[in-house]
């Protein structure tokens, strides 16, 4: 099977929690997100703010990691809130600002309008891409 990477978009705040409990969602835990994973999948987390839709500015990539093998899963959060989720490995990292590497990557080098793209939440990216992140996020 063929490795494939992510982009993730979430709140710092959010990111965090995900990092701390090894799992990932999207899009405020759409199942059919998730189900796109495979294990060995990597998956970058870009937050545009500290909190979801609030707070202070980040634009950062804030963590970095790869699919666990398993199966999505539905996890019960709150007592109306059920997101899926997949289990995942985080890298230890530093964030890096996006700012410095709009011109390398492939879907902002010339894409002036790469905001829109962050805001549907989850997109794949190329592993040229995936590569360059994780350079810039290494402590």
């Amino acid at each position: 099977m063929t490795t494939r990477y992510w982009i993730g978009v979430a709140s710092r705040e959010h990111v965090k929690v995900a990092e701390t409990g090894g799992f990932c969602q999207f899009c405020h835990g759409r199942e059919a997100r998730v189900r796109k994973l495979s294990a060995g999948d990597g998956v970058v987390y870009y937050s545009p703010r500290e909190r979801m839709g609030e707070g202070a500015l980040i634009r950062a990539f804030t963590a970095i990691g790869r699919v666990r093998p398993g199966t999505v899963y539905h996890a019960e959060q709150s007592g109306c809130f059920h997101p899926w989720r997949r289990d995942i490995d985080y890298q230890p990292t530093k964030e890096a600002p996006i700012t410095p590497l709009l011109g390398q990557l492939s879907f902002s080098r010339e894409n002036q309008n790469w905001g829109w793209l962050m805001r549907q939440g989850f997109f794949e990216i190329t592993k040229t891409d995936f590569d360059t992140i994780a350079v810039a996020m290494e402590k």
